[in-house]
């Protein structure tokens, strides 16, 4: 890092180079590649822009060190952090309940006169929510930024040196602010403004939108204002660790909640662009194959007989045949989904793919995707229509593989690869690893992907190691860089 702080731009104060370089050490630890290279486009795009023009600071930072659309969240969450205002007003005490300063400015902002109930009484809850919702009214962005210092001051409870997440923070002061109740409110009174007291379906629309976006910046509000005295308590590294994010490609396709599951689904359709292009670059520059010795005496007439330009027979790289079939079970559905919204997202680079899901039954899915372009849609008439369930709904690997095998073994080929995609918890059923050898004697190659870590394999209910003994080789595909690394070494 001392390489990277030699480039910043002279005029820097020690505070700012440290911050800095705290800065891209914490982007780096975030998963965010930042070379030396982008350290110092960056350092140089800071020479051009004023250091007290935050947004303008905030995107040059970005233009230069942001290479993945999906990697915004985080950086503009170290951002946040790093550059936050660290003044000693900020600083928590052991009883935060002082609210002068902060009422001194609100009378500033609303033009209270001393003596009317400004600084000197204490703002009381309805006084606070009154002013607020006057503010989101209004529109007015500087009055919203007081009051939510204010709300923080009075709901968020927060103590010096105490090791709480600023999410515990942030729900304890929104719940007191009631925000559902106020863009309720706020419709109400934009109801009441028309004549008829009864808004078109496009003007409560619009409203509803416009009231719901105040609403959001209240939020980040809040939420800057949380994240500034956690900074100002703890120090901008302590913060920085606690508030860290997974990548989407390095959320962990097991355990991803709601918000995670929609990054990774924004995710996944730039990744099988790239995967496509690289997939067919691979097969265009192939190795050169054996040389061809009469095409080089051919060759070699033009020069006296020296065959200087040897001659070889260029490969024809043949696409590979796809059979899928994957457990669609429990917990392992949203690593199944991901991997075959890829598969098929990248089929022009197969011959041929064929999908199988199964629980404890097994049925092919493959003209759920032919018949729709939405591989979305595709995916939910999987969950609702696809024919899997045998007994009782629970996973039952060697009997979904008996029937496969009975039913469609006979069509694999030298040509196909079999996937295998499943985290071969069985339920202590019979394993009928069998049928996997008989793939491996027939197919091309069988792989089997695992979303579970390595370190649970064969623990439990899991017999994995009984399939990957036939398979060409077991995975841990736990998050979208391991399934895009796969990927790209089937191609």
């Amino acid at each position: 890092m001392a390489d990277d702080v030699t480039a910043l731009p002279s005029g820097f104060d020690g505070g700012m180079l440290e911050t800095l370089a705290g800065f891209v050490t914490e982007l780096r630890r975030a998963g965010i590649p930042v070379s030396l290279t982008e350290n110092l486009d960056a350092m140089e795009a800071l020479r051009h822009v004023p250091i007290e023009d935050r947004s303008a600071f905030k995107y040059a930072l970005a233009a230069t060190m942001v290479k993945n659309n999906a990697h915004w969240k985080a950086f503009e969450t170290v951002f946040e952090v790093y550059f936050s205002f660290r003044g000693s007003h900020y600083r928590l005490k052991e009883d935060e309940t002082d609210d002068g300063g902060i009422e001194s400015m609100l009378d500033e902002l609303t033009g209270t006169r001393e003596g009317e109930g400004g600084s000197g009484e204490g703002l009381s809850a309805e006084e606070l929510a009154e002013m607020l919702y006057r503010a989101l009214m209004d529109g007015n962005d500087a009055l919203l930024r007081a009051l939510a210092r204010a709300a923080v001051t009075r709901y968020a409870g927060m103590e010096p040196g105490r090791p709480v997440g600023g999410t515990y923070y942030l729900y304890r002061t929104l719940r007191q602010l009631d925000l559902e109740g106020l863009l309720e409110r706020m419709m109400g009174e934009a109801e009441s403004k028309v004549p008829d007291q009864q808004l078109t379906e496009l003007e409560e629309r619009l409203a509803r939108e416009e009231y719901q976006a105040r609403l959001d910046a209240l939020r980040r509000e809040v939420e800057s204002e949380i994240r500034r005295r956690l900074v100002a308590d703890r120090g901008a590294e302590a913060v920085a660790r606690a508030v860290r994010k997974p990548l989407p490609e390095d959320i962990d396709f097991m355990h991803a909640s709601r918000d995670e599951l929609v990054s990774l689904r924004k995710a996944i359709a730039p990744l099988t662009r790239k995967l496509a292009v690289r997939l067919a670059r691979k097969r265009r520059h192939g190795r050169k194959g054996p040389l061809d010795f009469r095409s080089t005496v051919r060759h070699s007439l033009s020069t006296g007989g020296v065959p200087a330009d040897p001659q070889f027979r260029y490969p024809r790289p043949s696409k590979p045949e796809i059979m899928v079939i994957a457990d669609i079970s429990g917990s392992v559905a949203a690593f199944a989904r991901f991997t075959l919204q890829m598969v098929y997202a990248i089929s022009s680079q197969f011959s041929r793919v064929r999908s199988f899901v199964f629980i404890d039954g097994i049925d092919e899915v493959t003209d759920y995707f032919k018949s729709t372009e939405d591989i979305a849609h595709a995916i939910h008439r999987i969950n609702t229509e696809a024919d899997v369930i045998w007994v009782d709904g629970h996973s039952d690997y060697g009997h979904a593989l008996e029937t496969y095998w009975e039913r469609w073994g006979k069509e694999i080929s030298g040509k196909t690869t079999v996937l295998l995609l499943g985290d071969a918890r069985n339920n202590y059923h019979a394993s009928q690893s069998w049928v996997v050898a008989e793939m491996a004697k027939k197919a091309r190659h069988v792989y089997w992907l695992n979303p579970e870590p390595k370190s649970y394999w064969d623990t439990g209910d899991s017999i994995v190691g009984q399939y990957a003994a036939h398979c060409d080789g077991a995975y841990e595909c736990r998050n979208l860089k391991q399934l895009e690394r796969f990927v790209e070494q089937l191609g």
